[in-house]
């Protein structure tokens, strides 16, 4: 191996990638509404499923931030973290005024969440042919959980009930939904959420992992896989390292099993990164850890 590939190899290691604080902050809140929903709705029987993705009709893949469901009845929410201040428009869209005094139109957010809940809701009742009568309760919600977002007036015919942090957390704690429906369980359970993917410097990149990239072998293995996979990448980045032949590995981890597999020069899995318009190489080199969902059930999966 030449010494200007050992080089280029030994500065990829080292490259660092700083979060992205605007999106770090929306993953944190999110975060913290689940851990608080979780232990308020314990008691009663309520369970949370955090980015929930259902296939849509028309196309791709829509994620619903939290579905909590309880007895026989859902919770589809959407989490906002705006700060500032929003309005309403006749329309029914959401403009956020921001505290450095910028304005952006979220359009409908109430009408977009309520739709995925309509998907969502005929998904499990198609899963199980349901009639009319035994049809599931559910209710959309948008959770806006900044402390000092102003509010304005909600309008009486919007598609969805708005509350803050406490009004939610109110609802898990004061309602008690029944025992609950495993039909309904079952069918939660069958969704994925986002892979995550982490880089060094501590940029987080969420979308599907389409391959692993580290050779036929394991491209079998985890295209025939049925559950989860965590992966955690080592490499040395000492200047010393510039002269080991294998500077990285990488352990897999998935179904009870560990598989070591060292990391060659020009490894890179395959990403579809949430927002981009193609699928990108992102180099081994680059990986911290990544976390891949378990595939959907076969009905879960976009027709």
């Amino acid at each position: 191996m030449s010494f200007k590939i050992r080089w280029n190899w030994w500065r990829s290691r080292r490259l660092k990638h700083p979060p992205d604080d605007i999106h770090r902050a929306g993953d944190l809140a999110e975060m913290r509404l689940c851990k608080l929903s979780r232990a308020a709705g314990r008691d009663n029987g309520w369970h949370i499923f955090e980015s929930v993705r259902i296939p849509d009709p028309e196309g791709g893949r829509r994620e619903i931030d939290m579905v909590v469901i309880g007895g026989n009845t859902m919770l589809v929410v959407e989490q906002k973290q705006w700060a500032g201040s929003f309005v309403i428009t006749k329309e029914h869209h959401f403009v956020q005024h921001r505290k450095n005094r910028t304005t952006h139109n979220h359009d409908g957010v109430a009408d977009r969440i309520a739709r995925k809940a309509r998907i969502l809701k005929a998904l499990h009742e198609k899963r199980l042919s349901l009639s009319e009568e035994d049809s599931i309760a559910m209710r959309v919600i948008v959770a806006m959980t900044h402390q000092t977002l102003e509010w304005p007036e909600i309008p009486d015919d919007l598609a969805a009930e708005m509350v803050d942090e406490a009004g939610f957390i109110q609802i898990l704690e004061s309602t008690s939904p029944g025992e609950m429906n495993e039909d309904l369980m079952e069918t939660l359970g069958g969704f994925n959420t986002w892979d995550e993917v982490h880089l060094h410097g501590g940029l987080m990149l969420k979308g599907d992992v389409f391959s692993l990239g580290l050779g036929d072998q394991l491209r079998s293995w985890f295209s025939e896989r049925k559950s989860p996979v965590g992966a955690t990448a080592e490499h040395n980045r000492s200047l010393f390292s510039l002269f080991t032949n294998n500077p990285s590995e990488v352990t897999l981890k998935t179904g009870g099993k560990n598989i070591v597999a060292k990391i060659p020069y020009g490894m890179a899995l395959e990403m579809h990164v949430v927002g981009e318009k193609k699928p990108r190489k992102i180099a081994w080199a680059n990986i911290t850890h990544i976390s891949v969902s378990k595939p959907p059930a076969d009905w879960a999966k976009n027709v």
